[in-house]
């Protein structure tokens, strides 16, 4: 066994964005060697794949509003099968400490004397911008990445500062995007992001069924419309998310947008 897996100890596994040539080495390893597996919905199947027939595997993913299990239960499952001398894998869709609720299990965890680590892994955004052929940041035009969530409570407002993401000089990642385009949309230009602003959005990403929508920040929502709520999303906003032909084109011109298609408003 790993030496860095004791029995009665917990990995954060980060499982990427699905296509399991994506995962680290050290990930595999760590899966091959679980005594359990509790993993996201997003976690890919060619990922699943590479958990041995033998391991146990508990789903405790959450799409849509659906939860298999609240985050509570998952920290008591984990807690559960540590304390029970398991090595225990909790794999997680793309980075384990981007959006994926890692602190709470960490905390639960160390409260109860387990020792828990995190093995990274390629965070959606990363993948996306692979998969497209662009890059997200670009010197003099592109010098802030901001990672946010569209993602809130039932019954809760979008809560975001707005006026630092409109920032012309930056690319925006929006995960779990979708179903807030169009306020997401609204909301940078009201805070005074130019309608033009090239975007794209990234639908299961490194999936064999991916696909990479291109348009403009005004017509964003329009973009959404042939997505099932199922599909994870991921919405880049920001000048270098243009085609990879026109990106030093529209570096020299400091902002214009090359001529590439985009969906655009009526």
């Amino acid at each position: 066994m790993p030496h860095d897996f004791a029995p009665g100890s917990v990995w954060l596994v980060g499982a990427g964005p699905g296509d399991p040539e994506l995962l680290t080495r050290k990930a595999e390893r760590l899966i091959a060697a679980a005594d359990i597996v509790f993993h996201d919905a997003l976690v890919g199947p060619g990922v699943l794949a590479l958990i041995p027939p033998t391991t146990p595997r508990v789903h405790v993913g959450k799409r849509s509003g659906r939860h298999s299990k609240d985050q509570r239960s998952i920290n008591d499952l984990l807690a559960a099968a540590a304390l029970a001398g398991k090595r225990v894998v909790r794999l997680k869709g793309g980075d384990p400490s981007i959006f994926g609720r890692s602190t709470e299990e960490i905390r639960h965890l160390a409260e109860r004397g387990i020792a828990v680590r995190i093995c990274p892994g390629i965070t959606t955004a990363s993948a996306a911008a692979a998969s497209a052929g662009i890059s997200l940041t670009l010197r003099g035009l592109a010098r802030k990445l901001t990672l946010v969530t569209a993602h809130a409570r039932a019954g809760e407002a979008l809560d975001l500062d707005w006026a630092a993401l409109a920032a012309p000089e930056a690319t925006l990642a929006v995960y779990m995007g979708a179903a807030a385009a169009g306020e997401v949309s609204r909301r940078l230009i009201a805070a005074g992001r130019a309608p033009d602003t090239p975007v794209l959005v990234a639908v299961n990403v490194s999936l064999p069924d991916e696909r990479i929508l291109r348009g403009s920040l005004s017509a964003l929502a329009f973009l959404v419309e042939t997505i099932s709520g199922d599909d994870p999303s991921l919405l880049l906003i920001g000048e270098t998310i243009g085609a990879p032909a026109t990106v030093s084109a529209i570096a020299e011109t400091r902002g214009a947008v090359g001529t590439i298609a985009y969906a655009r408003d009526a």
